[in-house]
């Protein structure tokens, strides 16, 4: 097994491909990094991005920050502290103005997303669909490595206040128990994978002897970002064995797998990584947003959709860039990403077209670009509701006016002549009920 080496911008010279990095690149990567987080590992470095091919290689920057992630005056402002040297907290300070102007937690998550009892908050549980709670267990709020376009990314960088935590499953217990509504159980973070055999038991074992619940996911990048989770590391077999504990038990146990790219599951260890998880009677499904400069044709998806069929992982969901963080950089226009979209899934055999997309996860739901067509006279988006606040909502087809540029759904406007889309009345209620 490889050697396991974390590199942050603190330690990046300890890096073995420091040297090949331009002194500009090295530059960019440490300015960027002191606004939003930058951690890779030794498996990413050696195993999956061509060096030769640096700044293009979409794997780099899938994991190392670009300077086009942050607006111009803010890369000038933070490049000249970092140039001149200033002092750990004036950098933090003037970091911690700009996260705040980013959306740090998108899609109504602190506000409508967080559960209560007895109308206390139950902090690290987020209840946005009826059928399905997230659990973000205190020692999962982090990642072998962190994506660029992640949209979880206030989660690691120390604003305290917008993380979602918690080290204690009672209250998820107790709240799994007074809602038997809920059937599906996510745990989350960051990344539940690099926890312990022995945590991961601490969270998940309880949860078996619940009947309303049916299924648990675990949403993860431990299959592109360190697959010797599952195939060397000291506990993997005991991590394994529990999986198929929970296959016993009767719960159906769905591996979240977020892989961006096709070059992450052609890695040898990445399929016998696949091949160890489904051997325990785990399924995989795999899920990832269209970005710019890492996956925004349709060859790139198809090619990873076919991988991943091969492979015997389940393609779930194609989504669109969230609008927080540095999404002027990854953003696709909704008309592209459809169209991209459309290209790779006609090229899919019926197995492959259980993937969904495009799709926003925003405050009403999970909304789905289904096209661009002509109604009328006029030409519209169809959207559609994969996932819905209110359950009646779900599966319900709607209208936009077209347009080349919007790329998410607040940049829409209804079609028709309507003033508003059928739900945003409701959406109003839900906010002011908080």
């Amino acid at each position: 097994m490889l050697k396991y080496r974390s590199y942050t911008a603190n330690n990046l010279q300890t890096l073995p491909q420091y040297g090949g990095m331009s002194e500009d690149q090295l530059h960019v990567i440490k300015t960027v990094a002191s606004v939003y987080p930058f951690r890779v590992n030794s498996y990413v470095t050696e195993h999956l991005i061509d060096w030769s091919n640096i700044p293009e290689d979409p794997i780099f920057r899938l994991s190392f920050p670009q300077a086009d992630m942050l607006d111009p005056l803010d890369f000038n402002r933070m490049s000249g502290l970092v140039r001149s040297k200033a002092g750990p907290e004036t950098i933090r300070q003037a970091a911690r103005e700009i996260q705040l102007l980013q959306n740090p937690n998108p899609a109504g998550q602190m506000e409508l997303n967080t559960p209560r009892i007895n109308d206390e908050p139950l902090h690290g549980i987020q209840h946005k669909y009826r059928e399905s709670v997230l659990f973000f267990p205190s020692e999962a709020q982090i990642c072998h490595a962190y994506c660029t376009y992640c949209f979880r990314w206030p989660q690691f960088s120390g604003l305290e206040n917008l993380k979602f935590a918690n080290n204690d499953v009672k209250p998820l217990i107790d709240y799994l128990n007074a809602h038997p509504e809920v059937k599906d159980v996510i745990f989350t973070g960051g990344d539940p994978m690099v926890m312990s055999a022995e945590l991961i038991k601490k969270y998940i074992r309880p949860l078996l002897s619940i009947p309303t619940v049916k299924t648990i996911r675990i949403g993860t990048k431990a299959l592109s970002w360190w697959p010797y989770r599952f195939t060397a590391e000291h506990d993997a077999s005991e991590l394994l064995s529990f999986f198929e504990e929970i296959v016993a038990s009767g719960k159906h146990l769905a591996f979240m797998a977020h892989i961006s790219h096709p070059r992450e599951i052609d890695a040898p260890e990445a399929i016998e990584a696949v091949h160890r998880i489904r051997s325990t009677g785990a399924a995989i499904r795999s899920q990832s947003p269209i970005a710019r400069h890492i996956n925004d044709n349709a060859h790139t998806w198809e090619t990873m959709w076919q991988k991943q069929l091969e492979l015997g992982i389940i393609p779930y969901y194609m989504f669109l860039e969230r609008d927080t963080g540095a999404k002027h950089y990854f953003e696709l226009p909704l008309a592209q990403a459809v169209e991209i979209f459309n290209d790779a899934y006609r090229n899919m055999s019926g197995l492959g077209r259980t993937v969904r997309g495009p799709s926003m996860s925003c405050s009403p739901g999970k909304i789905i670009v289904q096209n661009v067509m002509e109604l009328h006279g006029e030409k519209v988006f169809a959207l559609k509701f994969t996932q819905s606040r209110n359950p009646e909502w779900t599966n319900r087809l709607f209208f936009a006016e077209y347009s080349e540029s919007a790329s998410w759904i607040d940049d829409l406007v209804p079609a028709f002549g309507h003033d508003e889309f059928f739900f945003e009345k409701e959406m109003e209620e839900f906010y002011s009920y908080y």
